[in-house]
């Protein structure tokens, strides 16, 4: 993955790769920060996606999977921030003639939002888990993903 060359909120995407370690690490104290981090870089507020959201989404889903990643509830409700970006596209609905040097950004929300559809499968495997607060995530990005 190019991750240098694609952008995030805070300029390169360089450190995504990291982030995506720590995650995976098995450290709940790094994991925790890893993804604060990778949220504000990826869906910053919680709803504004950038151009490296997309390519993102899969390495969170596959994460989210694993047993041993000690936030997998909080990286489903980031996939759920994801899959609800709409910012810029409503903006551009709205004010076509203001969005127009910002059309990337409403393909980079379309895109995010169809990698985590696209990775969805891996639902009826989390309902399927023993933790409560891992099983609740998942409903409410299934909900999410349903609208």
């Amino acid at each position: 993955m190019p991750w240098r060359e694609l952008q995030d909120a805070t300029g390169s995407a360089a450190a995504i790769p990291f982030l995506l370690a720590a995650l995976a690490s098995g450290d709940a104290a790094a994991a925790h920060t890893a993804l604060e981090r990778l949220g504000n870089r990826i869906c910053q507020y919680g709803f504004v996606v950038d151009q490296a959201t997309a390519v993102t989404v899969p390495f969170l889903w596959d994460l989210a999977e694993r047993p041993q990643v000690t936030c997998r509830a909080q990286i489903l409700h980031l996939l759920r921030n994801i899959a609800g970006a709409h910012q810029w596209e409503t903006a551009a609905a709205a004010y076509p003639k203001a969005c127009r040097g910002h059309s990337d950004y409403v393909a980079w929300e379309d895109a995010a939002r169809r990698a985590v559809h696209a990775h969805s499968g891996a639902i009826p495997r989390l309902l399927n888990e023993r933790d409560a607060e891992l099983v609740n995530a998942t409903e409410e990005l299934a909900s999410a993903l349903a609208d």
